[in-house]
């Protein structure tokens, strides 16, 4: 019988392909003569023919866990099962287990998802799940998981102090879930049993900082006079004339404005809504995009995609929405203005002058359920948006002027076609 000090000294020797060192009971080791590597093999007969099943490496598996291993082959021949047959099904179930299991459905689904997704989304919300999802649940199988476990998984989530991730997790866990039941992997979907409002703490309610329209006039006049960087009072005086999305103008790029139109196409990849979102241009925007292609100077980077407002320390990147925040900072409006704050204010202020809600909503570009009525909407009220645009660049320029909200009203209502 083989000792731990034989197999530890056992070498084939030198011009033999291999040798066999008996244990008992059908175990021996071999050595190999080629690359002196050490497996375990049990012989056995099984159906009147002689077989052989490896049974790991040495050192890696001892002499003890191969004898052990040997052991448990001889019960199943003694039961009349083959025991090479049957690892070859443990083989089989492991793996069918391992493409059933949540983290294998979860990227299969992701990767269809995502196609369609804003990279940075996407992105986002696979990460999520690498870091708080597959390590608790990502082994298991997606016929097998029950409410209880996305539970848990979204109360230790919440524990750490972030609830809102808490809550989207466990919808993408819904949606990974249903994927699993659409494609015959599960039977149910037991997400759908968990109301996020009775397992997590309520979500307090959170808007975007914001003044009152009667506050813009002395907003504006800060921002005109403001001593910092100019790309930045540029940025913010864009923001206010043109209402986008802080990410939607941080990230701006030169091709995507047309000065002679007097248009800003941001392009659907870029937008909330994945569509393309026409911005029509005042003439005091256009006179600021004019402004900043002088502060830059260098008419090759104000062309293609070089970005409107680079960020001060590495110009590949775009300006940070921190640095606007900063800046209203500094004028004072720490906590009670943000850039997505010109989006409310302009909205209010637009909805008091008598412009009817849908131009409004369709400049703002908030999301429509009905996508068809939605590009409808966008033909038929692209020259009431940009009548639009420039009454509430005019307006802005008289309020601030003044110093004071002066009434105005829109254009009267047209029928509806």
């Amino acid at each position: 019988m083989l000792t731990d000090a034989s197999c530890k000294n056992a070498k084939c020797e030198e011009g033999r392909p291999f040798v066999r060192l008996a244990d008992a009971g059908g175990l021996y080791l071999e050595v190999s003569g080629k690359t002196g590597s050490k497996l375990w093999r049990y012989k056995y007969r099984h159906g009147g023919k002689e077989k052989r099943l490896a049974l790991g490496q040495y050192p890696a598996v001892s002499l003890a866990r191969a004898r052990s291993s040997r052991d448990k082959a001889r019960a199943l021949l003694a039961e009349g099962t083959d025991p090479s047959g049957a690892k070859r099904e443990a083989k089989r179930a492991t793996l069918a287990a391992t493409e059933t299991s949540f983290e294998s459905v979860a990227r299969a689904w992701w990767k269809g998802w995502a196609a369609n997704k804003a990279e940075r989304h996407a992105g986002y919300v696979i990460a999520r799940l690498e870091a708080d999802a597959f390590p608790r649940i990502g082994a298991r199988s997606v016929d097998a998981i029950l409410a209880p476990e996305f539970v848990k998984m979204a109360k230790a989530i919440e524990a750490r102090g972030a609830a809102d991730i808490a809550r989207r997790v466990l919808q993408t866990c819904g949606q990974v879930m249903r994927y699993a039941v659409a494609h015959g992997l599960a039977e149910r979907n037991p997400v759908a049993d968990v109301k996020p409002g009775d397992v997590l703490r309520a979500r307090r309610q959170v808007n975007f900082a914001r003044i009152e329209v009667a506050e813009l006039p002395e907003l504006l006049r800060k921002i005109e006079v403001y001593p910092g960087a100019p790309y930045t009072r540029l940025a913010l005086k864009l923001m206010a004339l043109s209402f986008v999305r802080t990410g939607e103008l941080v990230a701006a790029r030169w091709r995507e404005i047309d000065l002679a139109r007097a248009e800003w196409r941001i392009p659907a990849e870029r937008t909330k809504s994945r569509r393309e979102h026409l911005v029509p241009l005042s003439s005091q925007a256009v006179e600021v995009l004019r402004t900043l292609r002088h502060v830059r100077g260098d008419p090759d980077r104000c062309a293609g995609d070089a970005l409107l407002f680079p960020g001060e320390r590495d110009h590949a990147k775009p300006m940070s929405n921190g640095t606007l925040l900063m800046a209203l900072a500094r004028m004072g409006y720490r906590g009670r203005m943000t850039g997505h704050g010109f989006r409310g204010v302009a909205s209010t202020a637009l909805n008091e002058m008598g412009y009817r809600p849908d131009v409004i909503e369709a400049q703002l570009a908030h999301v429509e359920e009905n996508r068809v009525r939605a590009a409808y909407n966008h033909a038929r009220y692209a020259q009431e948006r940009r009548e639009l645009m420039q009454s509430w660049a005019d307006y802005c320029d008289a309020v601030r002027q003044s110093g004071q909200v002066i009434p105005l009203r829109g254009r009267p209502a047209r029928a509806a076609a």
